[in-house]
């Protein structure tokens, strides 16, 4: 059985790296309870790790082709400071995969951080006619 890790722990592998995306969650992000829209976070989720793709690569043109199973452990508030963190899993001939982890700074804390969840993203690179390209000898 997989032993979860604490919500409220701050895990050490993103704390001493840079976030591929930081931002601040705002009203337009939320749904009537306050809290932020899952399919936004599977966004950002989306962007932070095209984000990390394009920079270990140097290729400039990904689509999104899979996206393994995402938990949301805690939720997110108007005002929380969340960090996509981004790291490279493997690189194939064609596709690269990179996992991201989410953590929200609660607003208002003074630094307590939750992870709010993870995701495993599978990326394939193209070129400008949106043809499957391998990724090149270059990353």
């Amino acid at each position: 059985m997989e032993e979860k890790q604490p919500a409220t722990a701050n895990p050490q592998p993103s704390a001493h790296r840079d976030a591929a995306i930081r931002l601040t969650m705002m009203p337009r992000d939320t749904n009537a309870h306050g809290t932020v829209f899952g399919g936004v976070i599977l966004s950002y989720i989306d962007v932070a790790g095209g984000v990390e793709a394009v920079r270990n690569t140097h290729h400039d043109r990904f689509v999104t082709v899979a996206m393994k199973e995402v938990i949301f452990h805690e939720p997110v508030f108007i005002g929380d400071l969340v960090s996509f963190y981004a790291e490279t899993v493997r690189v194939g001939t064609s596709s690269i995969t990179v996992k991201v982890v989410v953590e929200a700074e609660r607003f208002g804390s003074h630094g307590q951080s939750v992870r709010v969840t993870e995701a495993d993203v599978t990326y394939v690179a193209i070129n400008q006619y949106r043809e499957k390209v391998k990724i090149g000898k270059n990353y």
